[in-house]
């Protein structure tokens, strides 16, 4: 339900500052998902909103103290927050529940948590450490990512070259693989959805927004056109997809890494929509001529409209490998 680590103040949950984010599209109507408790000692009070199944605790204040802001979306506000008793520095995403104006808002927060505790510790998954709920937000602590969004970086080098570009799309890749292993889809892969751990160039590369992400089962297919335009897999727009939609996004990105632009572009998201349709991929404009043909059939590979013969991710795998030995 949005970045929990650092963006800048006035950014959208995982925003870059860099240029107006895309906003995701929401689903259709759902059952109410709603946990309901009443106050029986006053009956007349409305009823509290119980929105998490299982958190750590009512009162956060008792083991974290919050400190500044870094960073405010459409549903929360990001806190520095700091452990009292090991003093270690965190993040928190303080989410008011009057934001939560409709069922599936509240189900997106409740999904959001579960699948980040479903998931194993992964290092380039930023860790859930805790999370609290009180009348009036939910509250998630996790550890603090201050290295700035990789689009910030892809905007900072102009592209990558083709080594640099594998090494971020293995670790991309490498968590789409246990992501489907573990029977979730993320469904909104994008440059700033990941974080670097901290600003050295080196620095460990961090999924961080699960606001969009499902489980799902083999064989499932899903109807909700959710995401970000610019990376929305073909079968999206058509309403009846599965887990390869992760894969295609992945596929955008790399485009992007080694050309510094998306490859299916329009003024408008009709338009883009109808490009993802049509799905020519431009080889020609610079720096293309320059990048090898093994660099431009993985990206075909990745971004195949027909999901039957689009790579896996162990496929993305097995042929990046030979760009980042």
């Amino acid at each position: 339900m949005g970045n929990c680590c650092v963006t800048p103040n006035g950014a959208a949950d995982a925003g870059g500052g860099k240029k107006p984010k895309e906003p995701k599209q929401k689903k259709g109507k759902k059952p109410n998902p709603f946990s309901i408790e009443y106050n029986r000692s006053t009956p007349a009070s409305a009823p509290r909103l119980v929105v998490l199944r299982e958190p750590t605790g009512r009162d956060i204040a008792e083991r974290y103290e919050l400190g500044a802001e870094l960073g405010r979306g459409e549903f929360g506000v990001t806190y520095l927050c700091t452990d009292r008793a090991s003093g270690e520095a965190l993040a928190c995403k303080s989410i008011s529940k009057k934001k939560l104006r409709t069922p599936v808002d509240v189900e997106d927060v409740r999904r959001e948590v579960e699948i980040m505790r479903h998931l194993p510790k992964h290092p380039n998954i930023v860790t859930l450490r805790d999370t609290y709920e009180d009348d009036n937000a939910v509250h998630l602590v996790m550890e603090l990512c201050e290295g700035g969004e990789l689009f910030d970086r892809i905007v900072a080098r102009g592209h990558y070259t083709e080594r640099a570009a594998a090494l971020v799309t293995r670790t991309i890749v490498e968590v789409v693989q246990m992501c489907h292993k573990h029977g979730v889809m993320h469904r909104d892969l994008k440059p700033e959805n990941f974080l670097f751990a901290n600003k050295k160039e080196s620095a460990a590369l961090k999924a961080i927004d699960f606001g969009l992400s499902v489980f799902f089962t083999p064989g499932e297919r899903f109807t909700e056109i959710v995401g970000s335009p610019y990376y929305m897999a073909p079968e999206v727009l058509k309403r009846n997809y599965g887990p390869e939609v992760d894969v295609w996004s992945a596929g955008v990105i790399l485009y992007i890494l080694l050309c510094g632009v998306p490859p299916f572009w329009a003024e408008s998201e009709q338009g883009v929509a109808q490009a993802i349709i049509r799905s020519v991929i431009d080889f020609k404009r610079d720096p293309w001529p320059r990048v090898s043909d093994n660099a431009k059939d993985l990206v075909r590979g990745m971004l195949n409209p027909d999901p039957k013969r689009r790579l896996t991710a162990q496929q993305v795998l097995g042929n990046i490998y030979s760009h980042t030995r």
